[in-house]
Formats: C-alpha cells, structure tokens, sequence
C-alpha cells in the first residue's frame, strides 16, 4: 500500500508517520517515487500506537521495546536455521 492508504488505514498524521520513518520504527519499501508499507508495517504500526497510547511508553520505550522485539525475531529465525541444519546434519 502506498503511504496515502496507509495514513488512512492507522487513522495517523503525515507528521507521525514521518517521525516514526526518521526513528526507523517502520522501514517500508522505497522506490523513486514513494514508498510502500506492507501488512507487517501496519501491524508494527498498531503496536507502536498501543505502546504509545495503550500503555503510555514514551519515544525512548517505545525505541528500546522495538528493538527488543526485533533482536528476539531474529533470534528465533537464527534457532529455526539451527535446528533445521542439525535435523539436516543427522540424515
């Protein structure tokens, strides 16, 4: 979706999309002429306004929560490669 849609679609302004864009909070795709959000961005996006204005966390909490939740992501993608290479090992 383009940015347009997805202003709409989390109800937020200009402003507060770009602040979220400079924090890197959400990293959408970008072409030449604009970018374009994903499901996942929306979702990101929900969680950030329920951080936010659900429970009150500051832009600092809001950054650490972010980033804690992207180190745990990828640590399970690393522990999935894992256990698959060892499943693998093990034929």
């Amino acid at each position: 979706m383009n940015r347009d849609e997805f202003l709409v679609r989390l109800e937020v302004q200009v402003e507060t999309l770009e602040f979220w864009l400079d924090q890197e909070w959400l990293v959408p795709e970008r072409t030449a002429a604009d970018v374009t959000f994903s499901d996942i961005d929306v979702a990101r996006g929900r969680l950030i306004q329920e951080l936010k204005h659900g429970f009150g966390v500051n832009d600092e909490g809001v950054d650490i929560i972010l980033h804690l939740l992207d180190q745990l992501h990828g640590f399970r993608r690393a522990f999935g490669d894992l256990r698959e290479g060892v499943k693998d090992a093990g034929r």
